[in-house]
């Protein structure tokens, strides 16, 4: 029986033709442009409902809305995707401020539109949740109308728009082009070449110590030749943050994206209370890897270092197989739906110049597809990527049945769901491992992603806290920036790494995406709670994958507290939930260092 021969190279044509000269998505682009004023219309022309035939003119509203956000996606992943399959084209790059351009006036309009409903008088406004109609939308829309309480006058709301647009969102954009434009050179093979950020991060897996130092150094430097700049970068994001806060009368920076992932205060803190209590066991962890590599301490340079060799080399082929086989052991549905991602060219896996070395998931609500692009380099931990990236898809193919403004999820869903699927290979790695060496090399790679989660994220977490409390005061000077992310790099690791870059906070993307304040505990949640449900997927077999896809598609309309009970029966207020999944986690710790003693 012949083979299946998957293609490495996505298919973007079937979104829109033509690339970055598509005639369709220009005429795309210019139908959400003549959708934007109708919506704008529309809201005008929409008065306090006070009769059922009023309720469903505002239910016509909300479908109005769900698609432009449909059309307005659409559009941006494409976009997203011309550019990251080349970073040098110059037409993509124009495309992106278009679509940027068009992204602020749809949130500005969803600002007017609850402004409008902030309006209605609370017996007519229950009156209408109760339709048939507005029934489905009850959580989003109460969400929205509760946001009218911080927002200003429409006119103000208009301004701050605009500087967003024309001020805020440009110092994320400078970010990208300043890192973009650092070149660090180092020695490789007798050789000194110069690399870029990226290129000089995939070094820092390298089997050779000298290699990962040299390049790890070099960086360092790039960063302190640019972090005064940087620092203003910062130093003109957060300010900007905390003005808005202020006028809106938030009194917390963690308001709103607490608000944004629909997460309660006191669920986060259970969270970081059951990480604070179990870092003594990484610590371990991170002693013991240090004595493999004849380390007393473990050095921050080393800390990705391989323990063992890997001798396994993985086509992209074998790989793919290697997925399918054990999707389709969790569930037959997660399988259909990665085997149609690999047949109908979804992932972009090919290793070519100019191509950007971010990994990422494109959602195409309209066309209904995803894509997935990294580039795969004949390793489990591009078979890992490539999963991880998976689980997004898979989650927006969840959302497909779902209706309306309800399709819209909190980022701690998005990563449990690839988190998800990443362990369901991961784990079957381990358990198909064919020596002990080949285990303890996947159980370090396992415990470096525990590590990333409950330690590093943390000190992200941490210092983002600390960078907004001494904003308030005024404009941080680089070296204080240095010193306030030493401090949360000492909590957040609890001593166990030694020289850690102080000005970590300038390779950190995410304090810089002016779309997500504080794009850090999301990932904790995300990987805390994809172990919890593994763990219940564990239990039931195959009859669990229903209950999953239940739960992804809910993630759009309810706080992260009510999913979990609604699905799980588990209240994640309580430490109880969450040491289930570290429980886990520390016997990954326990096997490491056992089977570790008995190789040596």
């Amino acid at each position: 029986m012949e083979k299946t021969t998957y293609p490495s190279k996505w298919n973007l044509d079937s979104i829109f033709t033509g690339g970055s000269d598509s005639s369709t998505l220009h005429l795309h682009l210019t139908l959400i442009k003549k959708d934007l004023n109708l919506l704008n219309d529309k809201i005008h022309n929409l008065l306090s409902p006070r009769t059922k035939e009023n309720t469903y003119h505002l239910n016509d509203v909300i479908q109005y809305i769900n698609k432009l956000r449909l059309h307005i996606t659409e559009a941006k992943s494409y976009i997203t995707c011309l550019h990251a399959q080349d970073v040098k084209d110059n037409k993509a790059s124009l495309l992106k401020g278009e679509i940027s351009t068009l992204s602020s006036q749809f949130l500005s309009t969803i600002q007017e539109f609850q402004n409008v409903i902030g309006t209605f008088e609370k017996d007519h406004w229950r009156n209408m949740l109760d339709s048939d109609e507005l029934r489905e939308y009850r959580f989003v829309l109460n969400e929205w109308r509760e946001n009218t309480g911080i927002q200003l006058n429409e006119e103000v709301e208009r301004i701050i728009t605009s500087l967003m647009d024309d001020g805020y969102h440009a110092w994320g954009q400078m970010y990208n082009l300043l890192v973009g434009s650092i070149r660090v050179k180092f020695t490789l093979n007798g050789v000194e070449e110069e690399y870029t950020v990226g290129q000089a991060l995939n070094f820092r897996s390298h089997p050779d110590e000298t290699v990962r130092q040299e390049s790890h150094d070099a960086l360092l430097k790039g960063w302190q030749d640019t972090e005064d700049v940087i620092g203003e970068t910062l130093n003109n994001i957060v300010g900007f943050r905390l003005q808005v806060d202020k006028k809106r009368g938030r009194t917390n920076e963690l308001q709103e994206p607490l608000k944004a992932n629909r997460m309660k205060q006191e669920t986060l803190n259970v969270m970081w209370n059951v990480v604070e209590k179990n870092k003594q066991p990484f610590t371990d962890y991170l002693d013991h890897k240090a004595s493999l590599l004849g380390k007393g301490k473990m050095q921050a340079y080393d800390f990705w270092a391989p323990t063992n060799k890997s001798t396994q080399k993985i086509s992209y082929q074998e790989g793919i197989d290697f997925i399918l086989k054990h999707f389709g052991k969790f569930g037959r549905e997660l399988e259909s739906f990665a085997r149609q991602a690999f047949m109908n060219g979804w992932v972009e896996a090919e290793n070519r110049p100019n191509k950007s070395p971010v990994a990422f998931c494109a959602s195409f609500p309209l066309s209904g597809q995803s894509r997935v692009i990294m580039t795969y380099g004949e390793t489990i931990t591009n078979i890992l990527t490539l999963t991880h990236e998976l689980g997004h898809a898979f989650h927006n193919y969840a959302m497909k049945t779902v209706d309306g403004i309800n399709k819209q999820y909190p980022l701690c869903f998005a990563e449990t769901a690839s988190f998800f699927t990443e362990l369901i290979i991961l784990n079957a790695s381990l358990e198909t491992a064919e020596s002990s060496e080949e285990k303890l090399f996947l159980l370090d790679e396992k415990l470096k992603r525990s590590v990333m989660n409950f330690m590093n994220i943390h000190s992200r977490y941490l210092f983002e806290r600390k960078i907004y409390k001494e904003r308030e005061k005024g404009l941080v000077s680089s070296a204080r920036m240095n010193a306030l992310m030493d401090e949360a790099l000492m909590e957040g690791y609890a001593g166990s790494i030694e020289g850690i870059p102080e000005n970590l906070w300038a390779s950190i993307p995410h304090f810089y995406l002016t779309s997500s304040p504080f794009y850090n505990f999301p990932y904790t949640f995300g990987y805390l709670f994809s172990i919890c449900i593994y763990a219940t997927a564990k239990e039931e077999g195959k009859d669990f994958e229903k209950k999953y896809l239940s739960l992804l598609r809910d993630t759009g309309k309810i706080s992260v507290e009510d999913l979990v009970m609604k699905h799980l029966g588990e209240d994640i207020t309580q430490e109880a939930f969450w040491e289930k999944g570290m429980k886990l986690c520390v016997k990954d710790v326990e096997e490491f260092i056992r089977l570790s003693k008995n190789l040596k």
